[in-house]
């Protein structure tokens, strides 16, 4: 009979620290953990890889605190006062449960563990180092008709998306070895064919670059792969430098002088002419005799 009360004893106590462990993000079955490196201002969506119609019960933790949980179409985040100190509004969950963390900062490092609860329970351990700024707005001066490239300073990979904006117009995209440039007529119109994208490194070239370009330029980097996707942001302000009236305008100018100075001349000369000719002093007409005079001259 004691032998029998010992089992139990020991049978509640495996499931009470078995319970425990699941409850506190902590489970010894499929583990696996994922590195994550992260720059400051960028936004990070962790994946758990679970399809939407699962109703599937996932747990999120940071540092051993719970921060989320999700049953099928009900959802909690920062339910106690020190994830809402933390986090401050920017956690999400999508509808399968993965968790988005937004303009991600340094203090925002840790581990971040993901517990999937249904017939066989699953934990991964994201493991995000967050280091340097990513969203620092870059200024750049550019005098008028030259040609201006934009460089992203990243490594591009073949699955990466990176899409460019002028202002919050679309004028430029990569995705995968798909690019398309100023797809809409606002854009047609505002730069025609002045755009060039290289599809290597994703960066954006101006052509023949105008005051009118002046403005925020915009692009916005998604990295993905199976685990985890980051999206990145880099901002650059542009001004566009008068350079005067270019060699052609100068030519074009010049041209016209000349033909006023011409026609300017040849109206003179015209007006000229036509003044002698009104102005020319008449010939002193026959002196004519009286008829009287002359009969008395035939008398004589």
């Amino acid at each position: 009979m004691r032998g029998k009360v010992v089992k139990m004893r020991l049978l509640f106590t495996w499931l009470a620290v078995t319970l425990f462990f699941l409850d506190n993000g902590v489970s010894g079955v499929d583990t696996d953990e994922v590195p994550v490196s992260l720059k400051e201002g960028d936004s990070v969506t962790l994946h758990t890889d679970v399809k939407t119609n699962q109703q599937e019960k996932i747990k999120w933790y940071f540092n051993d605190f719970r921060i989320a949980e999700i049953t099928g179409d009900q959802s909690k985040i920062c339910t106690d006062v020190q994830c809402k100190e933390r986090f401050r509004d920017r956690l999400k969950l999508d509808q399968t449960g993965s968790l988005i963390i937004t303009n991600i900062t340094n203090t925002d490092s840790g581990n971040y563990t993901q517990q999937i609860i249904n017939s066989k329970d699953r934990t991964k351990i994201f493991s995000v180092s967050v280091y340097g700024v990513s969203a620092a707005e870059r200024d750049e001066s550019v005098k008028e008709e030259e040609s201006f490239t934009l460089d992203p300073g990243e490594t591009k990979n073949s699955n990466d998306v990176m899409t460019w904006y002028f202002t919050d117009i679309l004028i430029a995209e990569i995705t995968g070895d798909q690019s398309k440039i100023c797809t809409d007529v606002q854009c047609k119109e505002r730069f025609r064919d002045r755009l060039k994208l290289d599809h290597q490194t994703g960066s954006l070239t101006i052509m023949n670059i105008r005051t009118t370009d002046s403005g925020l330029y915009k692009l916005q980097i998604i990295f993905s792969n199976s685990s985890f996707s980051i999206t990145r942001v880099k901002r650059f302000s542009v001004s566009v430098i008068y350079s005067g009236l270019s060699s052609a305008a100068v030519a074009g100018i010049v041209v016209v002088v000349v033909l006023l100075v011409a026609a300017a001349a040849v109206a003179a000369g015209v007006v000229y002419c036509r003044s002698r000719s009104h102005t020319a002093v008449p010939q002193n007409p026959p002196i004519q005799i009286p008829l009287r005079q002359r009969r008395q001259r035939w008398k004589w």
